[in-house]
């Protein structure tokens, strides 16, 4: 990725294995056909792989008839180099409700034990009441803890409101900061201005996630990398576009 102020080398996260999927083909790629392109992706030199969490538990169980579980433990065999990742929906864990304190710790505790690295932890409406079991259970576990702040666009969500969110994020004890702009909302212009904000004002690396929907998440990705983002969330061609992240042959 290019631009004409980016001096810092822009790291990628790739999202074929979970986000991917998920936002294109109602998240029903299988373990097996993982499988055969893990070591191929595992080679490529990502900064992380994004394989699980999100969707991908319930749709294992409810429609695939896998076990999330072993695939993960197999997906961890195969790839030895790149950190894997997930995402997890705070105390909704990967479910659709709140669960117990212990549930969520429990949970976390078995994600690292089984091959997660990083933990994308978010709140659906940036409520970090809900991220500071998941997000303590993941540091005692020995995870990169990446805290997410979910955009949108309203009178309410500023730059300032971001920034303020941000700073409340590590002071929970995140280990990086994610912008999580899954409605693909995040304009270029505006890209720049709330990550040159946040950059300015918080020491942790700080990560873009967003989707084609609206066709702006190029131009978004180019405008943050040129005010100092350091990863971007990309899906390799056929599984980019549209619902999903831009295309990483393209950034």
């Amino acid at each position: 990725m290019g631009g004409k102020n980016l001096s810092h080398l822009v790291k990628i996260t790739d999202t074929t294995l979970r986000d991917a999927h998920q936002s294109l083909w109602a998240t029903r790629m299988s373990t097996a056909d993982m499988l055969p392109i893990a070591d191929r992706l595992d080679q490529i030199g990502y900064h992380s792989l994004e394989v699980w969490g999100g969707v991908t538990f319930d749709v294992c169980l409810r429609y695939l008839n896998e076990d999330p579980w072993e695939r993960l433990r197999l997906l961890k065999k195969q790839i030895c180099r790149t950190p894997l990742q997930m995402l997890l929906r705070g105390q909704s864990l990967v479910g659709y409700q709140s669960y117990p304190d212990d549930v969520v710790e429990c949970f976390v505790v078995k994600a690292v034990e089984n091959g997660i690295n990083i933990i994308r932890v978010f709140d659906a409406l940036n409520d970090i009441r809900n991220l500071k079991t998941a997000v303590a259970a993941a540091k005692k576990a020995g995870a990169h803890v990446q805290a997410a702040m979910v955009y949108t666009i309203s009178p309410v969500h500023t730059n300032r409101h971001y920034l303020e969110l941000s700073q409340q994020l590590v002071e929970m004890g995140a280990d990086s900061i994610c912008i999580k702009d899954m409605a693909g909302l995040l304009a270029p212009y505006q890209a720049y201005d709330l990550v040159k904000l946040l950059k300015e004002n918080i020491e942790l690396p700080l990560q873009c996630h967003s989707h084609y929907i609206g066709g702006l998440a190029v131009g978004a990705y180019l405008k943050a990398a040129e005010a100092g983002v350091d990863v971007i969330d990309t899906a390799t061609m056929p599984l980019a576009f549209g619902a999903s992240q831009p295309p990483v042959e393209t950034v």
